[in-house]
């Protein structure tokens, strides 16, 4: 529960002063996300799947040393690549069982009712896509 804990106040402080679309602290994204999980790795995973892209100070590296291998492959899995397509991007995390398992529950927190509603319809229609491809 240690490594839990510090995932979540590096996910806080990486995220801190962020709004996501609705105005809403970003920090509750991935928190709900969390939420969803089993296991303690997919727990870290979620609370950390955005902060490589979302800041210069985390590397992967950093993220092997502090939680391990499993969290660091499935943190790289759900880490869109510069140039890499949307939907590409998805189908390289879907081939990491624990990346797979967090990002269904990402896509369907980002198209909950109430985030849904303050997402553009080109957002909405990438996301149902996603899910298409986790699911199969």
């Amino acid at each position: 529960m240690r490594k839990l804990t510090e995932a979540i106040m590096l996910a806080a402080k990486v995220h801190d002063g962020q709004c996501d679309k609705a105005g809403e602290p970003y920090i509750l994204h991935p928190l709900r996300v969390m939420l969803e999980m089993e296991t303690e790795a997919q727990r870290i995973v979620a609370i950390l799947h955005d902060t490589v892209e979302d800041s210069a100070d985390v590397s992967l590296e950093d993220i092997a040393e502090k939680f391990g291998d499993e969290v660091r492959d499935a943190v790289d899995a759900m880490t869109r690549r510069d140039g890499e397509a949307y939907l590409d991007f998805v189908s390289r995390a879907k081939r990491n069982p624990v990346a797979r398992r967090v990002k269904l529950a990402d896509v369907a927190d980002n198209l909950s009712q109430a985030r849904a509603a303050s997402l553009p319809d080109r957002l909405k229609e990438r996301y149902l896509s996603a899910r298409k491809i986790l699911e199969e």
